[in-house]
């Protein structure tokens, strides 16, 4: 039974945060109307958060060409060449290093070693410090190391992976980052859109990076590929930090019509930096772990093709250094066009309330998985290289959807703690970068061998089922109790004559 004092603080309470009309809305309903009735959309494609949407994109870019040019770059290092003697004879020449296929595991894991130490912190600090700064410097800093790559390698291997790791320790700050700029910038029913725009240029920087790579390696000398991405992302940054402000409150260059809109649609979510972070709450709450349970299963076969697709087809299916980084591209490019369309369909969906948020997260995260899942395991059966080129390029493009599911998830359940969440999520996610090119290096001892091949394929469809179960069962799309969120008591005074149900704001 309710005391009357403390059922007549409650319904002061509740008195003081909002009206009763207000609090006869879910929460999506209250973010709909704030955006609907107090100011319009503004959809230009020239407004400000769709050009920090294509900034973003470039970022992401130039933070993954970073990262996967040391695959192609790799096999270049460790492949004999050709050239002319001064007879015009075609002659060998040796390696410039003789690594093993365990070494080279090594040195392809290193950078995760650094990576997954700093996501945590790094939405931490986003949250204390606004993440465009964050975002920037992340790659700013990765660019600058990766310029020192050449002079690493002919160093030591050992250098080479200590360079790696510090690589990877300033590029883990980028996600949590991202995640949250767009706590200020993204209203709600845009999240899917702005932040899948965003992320595309992730893959969009690996289509570009592995054909260039390959002909930068060919060409100029596997050292080059080092020096023409890191002062790529160089130029990027300062791009970045004159345009880019942490809030639309901080841009003088957005229109006083974008600005009200966004800052509108935001109204309802705790955009404070001092805001207390509900540890316990996060940590015990299922529709977290769905997230990172997803994230994990799509990080595995990802990681997986992106440090393995270039050896898989160069020893596997017989293609040269040039052709096999054009053709390791072509998943990539597949899904930078799956998760930008997929993120438009998801905020279709949900703007139109055809679905709700939670049953399009987990229609779009399903669809994604089980395509990955069927295409991969083929690709390890198939003896055919159109056919095993076909299923890796759905295999790795399929998951594009899945972005819309558990990527922007983050933002769904809670909006003032995104950026952390991105950095516990993208913690657990960074461990198949980690194993998986170690354990396939074991697996995988003779390179031509289609058998082993299949058992690493037949590893990343398994998982791939696992995490589209497990995320559908557990995930959800509403704001969280413990992040702001509203529900409904089915009676706060159950002794009230008049037996009223009310609406509770819980607070974090």
């Amino acid at each position: 039974m309710t005391s009357p004092a403390n059922t007549s603080e409650e319904k002061m309470a509740l008195k003081d945060r909002t009206t009763y009309d207000d609090q006869l809305f879910t929460s999506e309903e209250r973010e709909n109307s704030g955006q609907n009735s107090k100011t319009k959309c503004n959809c230009s494609p020239f407004s400000k958060r769709y050009i920090i949407s294509v900034l973003a994109l470039l970022g992401f870019a130039n933070v993954y060409a970073l990262r996967v040019n040391l695959s192609v770059a790799l096999v270049a290092m460790v492949t004999k060449t050709s050239t002319l003697n001064e007879e015009g004879e075609m002659v060998k020449k040796p390696a410039e290093f003789s690594w093993s296929s365990g070494t080279q595991g090594i040195v392809l894991s290193s950078f995760f070693y650094g990576y997954i130490i700093t996501q945590l912190p790094g939405g931490f600090l986003a949250l204390k410090c606004g993440g465009k700064n964050l975002f920037g410097l992340g790659i700013l800093s990765t660019a600058v190391l990766t310029l020192l790559t050449p002079v690493a390698a002919r160093a030591s291997v050992g250098l080479l992976v200590a360079l790696r790791v510090l690589i990877g320790l300033c590029e883990g700050v980028v996600f949590p980052a991202n995640h949250a700029v767009w706590t200020k910038w993204a209203p709600p029913l845009e999240r899917s859109k702005l932040a899948t725009i965003a992320v595309s240029g992730a893959h969009i920087g690996t289509v570009v990076a592995m054909p260039l790579s390959g002909v930068l390696a060919q060409h100029l000398g596997w050292a080059s590929v080092f020096y023409v991405f890191g002062c790529m992302g160089i130029l990027w940054a300062i791009v970045w930090f004159l345009v880019v402000k942490n809030s639309p409150a901080e841009d003088p260059n957005i229109s006083e019509e974008e600005r009200l809109y966004i800052e509108t649609s935001l109204a309802n979510d705790d955009q404070k930096k001092d805001v207390k972070v509900p540890w316990k709450a996060i940590f015990t709450s299922l529709p977290v772990w769905a997230i990172v349970v997803a994230h994990f299963s799509e990080n595995w076969g990802f990681y997986t093709l992106l440090t393995e697709l270039p050896s898989f087809l160069k020893h596997r299916l017989d293609f040269d250094l040039s052709r096999a980084g054009f053709v390791s591209a072509l998943p990539y490019l597949v899904m930078a066009i799956t998760i930008q369309t997929g993120g438009q369909i998801a905020d279709c969906l949900r703007r139109k309330k055809i679905l709700s948020t939670t049953v399009v997260r987990k229609l779009f995260n399903s669809f994604g998985f089980v395509c990955q899942g069927i295409c991969i395991i083929i690709a390890g059966y198939t003896a055919n290289w159109l056919v095993a080129v076909i299923c890796l390029t759905l295999a790795v493009g399929g998951g594009g959807f899945a972005f819309s599911g558990f990527y922007v998830n983050h933002l769904d359940i809670a909006p003032p703690f995104a950026g952390i969440l991105m950095g516990i999520t993208n913690t657990v996610a960074t461990l198949p970068g980690i194993i998986s090119p170690l354990l396939t290096g074991t697996i995988v001892q003779h390179q031509s061998q289609a058998s082993e091949w299949r058992i690493v394929f037949y590893l990343g469809g398994l998982i791939y089922f696992i995490g589209a179960i497990f995320y559908c069962i557990f995930s959800s799309g509403d704001k969280q109790i413990w992040a702001g969120g509203y529900t409904e008591l089915t009676q706060i005074d159950n002794d009230n004559d008049d037996n009223e149900e009310q609406m509770e704001f819980i607070d974090s």
